[in-house]
């Protein structure tokens, strides 16, 4: 039995920060103390177990039908799939501590596989299913991966190509041809005592997964995360974030995963839902009309986003309002909305009297015609989206609160179990990544690196020739390799990556990342990375948001116009240099986009450019479009 998080109160709880000053006076490390109990016995293992004892008839989970109608999942009856999954695994000859990989998009068996290799006393190895044949044989060698579950064919031919190089792989299954079920049947004969007992031997210090980080130069390295650091993580979350686990609306608390369960900032939130008993579902597919399908038939009351899709779902909008001649009103609301989000704020800080009558009627009129058919977008019921992954921006942010969705943004790594800072309820403050998360501290380097300091952060790396994590903090602080600055009130804001500075030739330090997020929220830019490493001047590789784009020719009717000719096209070197223009606004004269070249082909993961969480692999990307790099400097 895991022990439950402290009792909340009826209302989220605001607790400031407690902060130390350098000699100057800046704040140079911020601390907020844990709402939750730490877990001292137990394991994610007995997660399905306690809810089926203690609320067997409550929804903890929906599966989508072939009619695409939800069907719920009780407490009850997804402890007793775990329990029989897990006897299959056991029959199969899987011994405690043993790693078992899983290929697959985020769907309901990913989940089920998860717990039920937990309570078998397994460690879990996420495997990103667009791994290549060569990043999934590193895994699952690194890991020593006994077993493999992928989701299609597909994938299981990407493994079985590596077989012969994959020693300790004995176990092959296939979700979409029955595995599971097949697993279930075989266990038919092991003894529930005989589950109950790999439990037991698990503790909040024992292993639950390793987590290849994707990183952007070099091998991934394996996260060791063990149940106390998800738990530390969730049931802190739970606390803080009150009205996202704890719905105060008339809709019950639920939300629909699309982030793949492969990243821990979707694993995370899925093993939080099942904690705090929020129904929680699961959309495979990320293509536009296939989630806005997904989203309309679940109705979630919140979402786990990346600035990108929140992003996606503003662009279409106004695309949308472009298409009917209503551009202008679309503009108008979304002013509206920035002021209106910026007043909250102001008046949740002391600093302002918020919305006044006149900006609350300007709302009240824009709320059907724009803000309601932004919510519909994303199912109808959501009031709050939890968002990281890179920085969303103030605008969209007051954008979203001013349109009556509450964005708590965070910030964290695979290191911290997800999010180590978040933004407080009660106390946003846009354009920062919030507070530390409870039971977390932050501290800043003297050269400006973000260390933290808390019970979900790691131990170590994956070592495989010891079979156990190798310690890498620093007196308990983990140095992120991130670069942040924390505001007289504690809020952190980002600035960027340590090696991704950029140093001019005439010695200017230049954090890419503002320019760069500034202009991939613009509706025609997918991707844009900036240049001028030992250069004289930046410059900037900005690729094409397809939607975006497909709208632009429409409207420009440039249709049939080639790729290699379009990205010369004076008209839209015009559109986007205006938003250069604005992107420039944030920074001096030296560290300002001179130039930019509009590349006829996008940064993708399948080109070897991002990684599966769809950050730049700068050298790559540097290699690759060498050329063009240097045609932007030649005089």
């Amino acid at each position: 039995m895991s022990t439950p998080p402290a009792p909340s109160p009826a209302t989220p709880v605001l607790v400031e920060p407690t902060k130390v000053r350098d000699a100057d006076g800046s704040v140079r490390q911020v601390s907020v103390p844990a709402f939750a109990r730490p877990l001292r016995r137990g394991s994610l293992a007995e997660i399905p177990f306690d809810n089926a004892r203690e609320a067997p008839s409550v929804a903890v989970l929906s599966r989508k039908q072939p009619d695409g109608s939800w069907q719920d999942v009780t407490a009850a009856e997804f402890a007793a799939e775990v329990l029989a999954v897990a006897k299959g695994l056991i029959a199969e000859g899987l011994r405690g501590g043993e790693r078992i990989a899983i290929m697959a998009r985020t769907t309901y068996e990913w989940t089920l596989l998860d717990f039920a290799s937990w309570a078998a006393g397994l460690v879990t190895v996420p495997v990103y299913p667009t791994s290549s044949a060569f990043q999934a044989r590193w895994i699952l060698q690194d890991s020593g991966a006994v077993a493999c579950a992928v989701e299609t064919a597909e994938q299981g031919r990407v493994i079985s190509q590596e077989r012969k190089q994959l020693g300790d792989l004995t176990h092959l299954w296939q979700f979409d041809t029955g595995a599971l079920g097949r697993l279930k049947k075989l266990g038919e004969n092991i003894p529930d005592a005989v589950v109950a007992a790999r439990r037991a031997t698990l503790d909040p210090t024992t292993a639950a997964t390793l987590i290849y980080t994707s990183g952007t130069t070099g091998r991934p390295k394996g996260c060791v995360l063990t149940h106390g650091n998800f738990f530390a993580e969730v049931d802190n979350a739970i606390e803080l974030l009150h009205p996202v686990f704890k719905s105060v609306s008339k809709y019950p608390a639920s939300t629909l995963l699309f982030l793949p369960l492969s990243h821990v900032f979707g694993r995370m939130v899925a093993i939080g839902c099942l904690r705090a008993r929020v129904r929680l579902g699961h959309a495979p597919s990320i293509r536009t009309e296939d989630l806005l399908a997904d989203l309309a038939g679940f109705k979630p009351s919140f979402l786990l986003a990346i600035p990108y899709v929140l992003e996606k779902v503003y662009n279409t909008g106004r695309a949308t309002a472009e298409r009917m001649g209503r551009a202008s009103s679309f503009d108008r609301a979304a002013r509206i909305a920035q002021r209106y989000g910026q007043a909250v704020e102001a008046a949740e800080h002391g600093t302002g009297p918020g919305p006044g009558l006149g900006l609350r009627a300007a709302r009240a009129l824009y709320d059907p015609l724009v803000y309601r058919r932004i919510r519909a977008a994303l199912g109808g019921h959501v009031r709050y989206a939890i968002c990281g992954g890179s920085p969303l921006g103030r605008r969209l942010a007051a954008f979203y609160a001013g349109a009556g969705i509450e964005i708590f943004e965070g910030y964290g790594l695979t290191e911290t179990t997800a999010a180590a800072t978040v933004t407080p309820p009660l106390k946003p403050r846009l354009g920062t990544v919030g507070w530390p998360m409870p039971g977390t501290a932050v501290r800043i380097a003297e050269d400006g690196e973000v260390l933290l300091s808390g019970g979900q952060v790691f131990q170590g790396y994956w070592d495989a020739a010891r079979g156990e994590a190798v310690p890498v903090l620093d007196g308990g602080w983990f140095a992120t390799g991130d670069l942040g600055v924390l505001d007289e009130d504690g809020y952190l804001t980002i600035t960027g990556r340590k090696k991704d500075i950029i140093i001019t030739s005439g010695g200017k330090n230049v954090a890419p990342a503002p320019l760069e997020d500034w202009l991939r929220a613009h509706p025609l830019v997918s991707q844009c990375m900036v240049i001028g490493d030992n250069r004289s001047f930046i410059t900037a590789l900005i690729t094409l948001e397809p939607d975006g784009l497909a709208h632009w020719r429409q409207m420009k009717r440039k249709q049939d116009v080639p790729m290699r000719e379009l990205v010369h096209d004076e008209e839209l070197r015009t559109v986007l240099q205006r938003a250069v223009d604005e992107a420039n606004r944030l920074v001096s004269r030296a560290e300002s986009i001179r130039k930019f070249t509009i590349l006829p082909v996008d940064f993708t993961e399948a080109g070897g450019h991002l990684t599966p969480s769809l950050k730049l692999k700068r050298e790559a990307v540097e290699r690759d479009f060498e050329a063009e790099i240097e045609e932007l400097y030649r005089k």
